[in-house]
């Protein structure tokens, strides 16, 4: 059903008895044109894309817990395309224009809220670095400001300014970045795959991948076999677990990224802000919590949740960053598997099999990719060539040296 003002008035009139399920629940056919392993944003929009964009709706996506339940429900909800590199900047910034228009595009409230995210600096060395990464983002028409230590104080005046170690001088501010509701996005992108014809199958962990003359013939799932004409890989942290099923291994590392939320608070943060001496970025949603995380857990792991030396951690950067935080209670944290690549950057590309395909490599950036990521995978299935925004991100990079290293940290995921 189309949602409006007049549906809710009506549906208030009648006690609510006329809403129908956002999305079906059906059982799996026994084959599809194509496979999606992977219910979070970048599989669901990827379907949704398939369908709407190049009329391919005999897809099914195979969640093996539920809609939602990965990444794309875990994270800090942040959604930007303030980066610097050739590769990265097109592609996160055709990301932000499917944002903008992506409530009016699927009918659905993702709460996208562009209040603008601001990254401070402390030093002259990270004030030249964003002169330049700013400059390089309005030479992509990407909109950047650099502001002093005037403009951060009269926009943020509770930051610690005099911080004896860390004094911030500036900031790099991008209007547009803001946020967005993560769950929201996940049921918003199922709903309109879903009403054009594509089956979301939850509760259908796939368990091996069979093959055939170098192609893949379908899936053994716990829900029993699923052909398909093609199979693509969109698993986040898991995609190491799954690639290894068709014997391909991947130059990704799974790490734990934790994120915290505060006790309800009146409005206190009215963007998103990123500590620039250290890993820390915080918001404040709707209900008056301040969400923050900061860098991934030391180790690798596959459990959603993380330690107490990284909550240590990060409380001390955020404290740095803004006193007040001392006086306030966390809520509640939850972890999300981050899959590192060896230079930060994603993969979206085809394999050494002739049908299937992989998405994966996100590291921190795979929530605020989501609209562009599942753009830009649904071209690749459908066409069988990158979309031009993407083609950057081949998996045969890290063998022929094409690093997209984005923040100069060499060949290791845990440093990304």
């Amino acid at each position: 059903m189309r949602y409006s003002a007049l549906s809710i008035l009506l549906n208030g009139l009648t006690g609510n008895r006329g809403w129908r399920a956002a999305w079906r629940d059906p059982q799996p056919k026994a084959h599809y044109d194509v496979v999606i392993v992977g219910g979070g944003g970048h599989g669901l929009a990827t379907a949704y894309y398939l369908a709407r964009e190049f009329g391919i709706a005999n897809v099914a996506v195979l969640e093996k817990n539920y809609v939602g339940s990965g990444n794309v429900g875990r994270n800090t909800t942040i959604i930007r395309s303030n980066y610097l590199l050739p590769g990265n900047n097109p592609f996160y910034e055709l990301s932000m224009k499917l944002w903008e228009g992506l409530e009016r595009d699927f009918n659905f409230n993702a709460m996208v809220s562009q209040r603008g995210v601001l990254n401070l600096y402390h030093s002259d060395a990270q004030r030249d670095a964003y002169t330049r990464r700013g400059n390089a983002m309005r030479l992509h028409g990407v909109d950047a400001e650099l502001l002093d230590r005037a403009a951060v104080r009269e926009m943020l005046p509770f930051l610690d300014f005099d911080n004896a170690r860390f004094p911030i001088q500036g900031g790099l501010l991008q209007r547009r970045g803001g946020t967005v509701r993560h769950d929201a996005v996940a049921w918003g992108y199922a709903r309109g795959a879903d009403s054009r014809g594509v089956d979301i199958i939850q509760n259908c962990e796939v368990t091996a991948i069979r093959r055939e003359n170098g192609r893949v013939t379908g899936v053994e799932t716990t829900r029993g076999f699923i052909g398909c004409g093609k199979l693509a890989l969109a698993a986040a942290g898991n995609s190491s677990n799954v690639a290894a099923m068709a014997d391909l291994r991947l130059p990704i590392e799974s790490h734990v990224l934790q994120a915290f939320v505060s006790e309800g608070l009146k409005p206190f943060i009215n963007c998103v802000v990123t500590f620039g001496a250290g890993h820390f970025y915080v918001s404040q949603s709707d209900k008056g919590g301040l969400v923050f995380g900061g860098d991934i857990d030391g180790y690798n792991s596959y459990a959603q949740r993380g330690n107490l030396a990284t909550v240590e951690h990060v409380a001390e950067a955020g404290k740095a960053m803004i006193p007040a935080l001392s006086r306030v209670r966390f809520l509640r944290s939850w972890g999300g598997i981050m899959d590192m690549s060896m230079d930060g950057s994603p993969i979206i590309d085809h394999t050494y099999l002739d049908n299937l395909y992989l998405n994966a490599g996100w590291c921190y950036g795979g929530f605020k990719a989501t609209p562009a990521s599942g753009y830009c995978f649904a071209h690749l299935i459908a066409r069988d060539q990158a979309q031009e925004t993407a083609r950057a991100f081949r998996l045969d990079r890290f063998e022929r040296g094409f690093l997209i290293d984005e923040k100069g940290m060499g060949a290791q995921p845990n440093l990304h």
